[in-house]
């Protein structure tokens, strides 16, 4: 079994200066190795409509991978490297060698998932060279248990290769039986932290038993972003959202106009710059603390299988897509509406939330599917019936049953039947919807009981 425990660590001026100047070393050997692969992409290829004007009658270049790149650091660290676009100096001797040579790693890894794809054939977009906000952490793959100096009540000492011992304050404690495997430092907005990835052989890979999906022991979940609603689940609930960025957003806005009236490289300007950067950072932190309690309390209902909306999250935060006229003048396309509307997406992170509630999930013995929410929403779920043809109808007052059905809960429903694989077939013909299919009454009962349940007074 293997986990990672995170801790947050406190070098002093020398050991920070010196992390500083590895994170720039190990930046520029990255995009280094990265242009070096560009280079060869470029040079060994030809496009499948066209012909190269100016052929070379050389051999094919070799394509360089992580062993031919890694091969270059002894000949690299013999002397002082110049950085061709600011003449700066870099002394690659300085960095433990294991760090730089998980940067090869890193590098071949991002190339060969954009030429050739990951373990399930899904390909990455090309990568981008890293700037000193986006390169933030170096790995130790070498740590072990006698790195470890000195265990106090409240602190770790450990002893990183090259910078010596570092001060680690321990939240908690590891626990027995666990060895440490590597070690990963990052920088962040508020300090460095240390990640230790610690491993127990005697432990075995949980492996859960294989359950069949039943009515009773699955939730649909329904991605809802209207009003103050987070999630509705097809037991009826409707969870609260947190909205941390639209909380924070006054005060993010007056952080980033002082900065932007602040001349570029000034002192203040990157005083303020530290400020907005922190600000971000207890957002991201409040969003991710939310989600794993609405994760936790959505796992602690005891449920074995959770069906959510598989959204296309990509798609829904694109901008419009422009509009001109025959003179060639930009026309109103919607976009002003619509980037409030894409925040509102980005805010809300559904991505990450069902990212989070799939590793919760796992460790009770649960598994989380996603399914592709075609026509959901629309239908009834008690009738077969479309109903919800309209975005802004979120309910619906059905006179022969006397229910008020809600729209978010309804499509939760219907996600929970299509999960079970009991959902109709929707056809359409001459332009028209038809749905296609029965459902027993005994699923009938069950979610009129849950609708009832959920129920509200109609309004006048």
């Amino acid at each position: 079994m293997k986990t990672t425990y995170q801790y947050q660590f406190y070098p002093d001026t020398k050991q920070k200066l010196a992390l500083n100047d590895w994170l720039r070393i190990c930046r520029y050997w990255y995009n280094r190795q990265l242009g070096d692969r560009f280079d060869w992409w470029e040079m060994n290829r030809t496009a499948v409509n066209a012909c190269p004007l100016v052929t070379s009658i050389s051999a094919p270049r070799e394509k360089p991978n992580y062993y031919s790149q890694k091969q270059q650091l002894p000949i690299i660290k013999q002397d002082l490297v110049k950085v061709f676009h600011s003449g700066e100096l870099l002394d690659f001797k300085a960095v433990y060698s294991t760090v730089l040579q998980d940067v090869s790693k890193r590098a071949d890894k991002a190339f060969e998932r954009f030429i050739i794809g990951d373990s399930k054939g899904g390909k990455s977009g090309r990568p981008r060279f890293k700037t000193e906000a986006d390169y933030r952490t170096m790995t130790f793959a070498t740590a072990g248990d006698d790195w470890i100096k000195l265990v106090r009540k409240n602190w770790i000492y450990i002893r990183l290769p090259k910078l010596g011992v570092i001060k680690v304050r321990m939240h908690r404690s590891i626990p027995d039986g666990f060895t440490i495997k590597q070690a990963s430092v990052t920088r962040k907005a508020d300090g460095w932290y240390i990640q230790l990835m610690l491993e127990d052989t005697s432990i075995p890979d949980f492996t859960p038993d294989e359950i069949i999906p039943t009515w009773d022991d699955s939730i649909g979940l329904d991605a809802v972003l209207y009003e103050n609603v987070y999630l509705a689940t097809s037991e009826g609930e409707k969870l609260p959202s947190l909205k941390p960025l639209r909380k924070n957003q006054t005060k993010l806005d007056r952080i980033s106009t002082k900065r932007n009236k602040r001349k570029r490289g000034s002192k203040a300007r990157r005083k303020l710059a530290k400020k907005e950067a922190r600000q971000h950072q207890r957002i991201a932190r409040s969003r991710q603390d939310f989600q794993y309690k609405t994760a936790h309390k959505l796992v602690r209902t005891g449920a074995k299988f959770f069906f959510y909306e598989d959204l296309n999250l990509q798609g829904l935060t694109k901008r419009n897509k422009v509009k001109q006229d025959d003179e060639g003048t930009y026309l109103p396309n919607g976009q002003s509406a619509k980037s409030g509307l894409n925040k509102s997406w980005l805010d809300a992170a559904f991505g990450q939330f069902f990212k989070t509630l799939d590793y919760i999930a796992a460790k009770a013995g649960a598994v989380v599917i996603p399914q592709k929410p075609a026509y959901t929403s629309m239908v009834l779920s008690y009738r077969n019936e479309i109903i919800f043809t309209d975005c802004s109808m979120r309910d619906y007052w059905d006179e022969q049953n006397s229910l008020m059905v809600d729209r978010d809960i309804n499509a939760a429903i219907n996600l929970k039947r299509l999960g079970l694989d009991i959902f109709p077939s929707i056809k359409r013909r001459g332009g028209n919807l038809f749905v296609v299919g029965s459902m027993d009454n005994s699923t009938m009962k069950e979610i009129m009981h849950t609708l009832n349940r959920a129920a509200k007074m109609p309004t006048s």
